[in-house]
């Protein structure tokens, strides 16, 4: 794993992102943001989801003007989603953390100048948005829906940013396909130092978006690449954190809670592995400190894992063993072996090995 990218460091309310801060996860919420109730309601679930940064659409101007209570009955950092109408994000800077929007989608400069001096009024960060299907005419017309394309839009805009004297950006460059939002970061990455918000657009559900953010932010985190980032889902909110979370622990990037192992399912298991498994990943789910454990279903490879890992169950015929890093504390029944295995892991979290 590549060491991560130097970029300047900003703040999206008291989150930093860039630098040495910790890689954030962000989600959106899905209701309409003038329904205050609801959207308070969906910020509240990410937030005790794992959500560091939460966004929200802001397509009418009673959208924005929603956003100072909502912003009164939240407890992290609020970014105003702009889209079309610059007086949107005119309004949605007395109140927000940040404004996102892509600047394909404003228009005029003229435009744009005035969102970047009610930003450097109130010392808000921007997030250039740069999205594969709706780049500047004249860039689409020129490379189309590529990864140059979207370099080439992410750099002009953030030039018109620098020249209007304002460098608290960040950049996103996304598409549906992996391989062209894999380029795209990619290139952009050597070519300055601000913060990167990574994500695969428009990924689908559960299960494809799973597999695309896997593939296309995992490859990113390992090349470095990456401050902030969103797991897409068609779907359940907190199913975009608990993704998200995944990928920056077994990406490395991120030392949290249970890395659990555990056999394939065959033909020598000589237990209910997978529901030992599911168990064991419930009953755990709050631990937060980093450990590796191991769950097998048999004497072939169950000790060998066990060796090397914190804490482990090696399941054989009918019984099987509990091992804390490497040296059996219990010979049990394969019906206590669970109950056991969970109290040596609190008890290994408890003290702080």
């Amino acid at each position: 794993m590549k060491e991560r990218y130097p970029t300047k460091k900003i703040y999206v309310g008291d989150v930093a992102v860039g630098g040495d801060a910790p890689i954030s996860v962000q989600s959106m919420t899905y209701s309409s943001t003038h329904d205050i109730d609801a959207t308070v309601e969906q910020i509240n679930r990410l937030h005790f989801a794992g959500c560091d940064i939460v966004r929200v659409a802001v397509p009418q101007m009673q959208d924005a003007l929603a956003l100072k209570e909502i912003k009164e009955r939240i407890s992290i950092p609020l970014i105003a989603d702009i889209h079309f109408h610059y007086k949107l994000a005119l309004e949605a800077a007395k109140w927000v953390d940040c404004i996102r929007f892509n600047p394909g989608n404003i228009g005029e400069k003229s435009r744009i100048k005035e969102i970047v001096k009610a930003c450097q009024d109130r010392s808000l960060p921007i997030r250039i948005g740069v999205n594969s299907g709706s780049l500047e005419k004249e860039i689409d017309q020129k490379y189309g829906p590529t990864a140059e394309g979207m370099v080439a839009s992410a750099e002009y805009n953030i030039k018109y940013l620098e020249d209007l004297g304002f460098t608290d950006i960040k950049i996103s460059l996304k598409a549906s396909d992996v391989n062209r939002t894999v380029d795209a970061y990619r290139a952009l990455r050597p070519r300055n130092n601000y913060p990167f918000h990574l994500g695969v657009t428009e990924a689908g559900t559960l299960f494809h978006a799973t597999v695309k953010s896997s593939i296309g932010l995992g490859t990113l985190l390992l090349d470095g690449i990456g401050d902030t980032m969103r797991v897409s889902i068609t779907g359940e909110l907190e199913e975009e954190i608990r993704v998200a979370r995944a990928i920056l622990k077994d990406s490395g990037r991120v030392a949290d809670g249970l890395n659990i192992i555990s056999c394939p399912t065959c033909g020598r298991i000589e237990a209910d592995l997978v529901s030992a498994v599911e168990e064991v990943e419930r009953r755990t789910a709050h631990i937060k400190t980093p450990m590796n454990v191991s769950v097998m279903g048999c004497v072939v490879n169950a000790i060998g894992e066990a060796k090397h890992a914190d804490v482990a169950i090696a399941y054989g015929k009918g019984s099987g063993l509990v091992m804390v890093k490497g040296e059996v504390v219990a010979k049990l029944p394969e019906g206590e072996l669970v109950d056991r295995f969970v109290k040596e892991v609190e008890k290994f979290a408890e003290e702080g090995n």
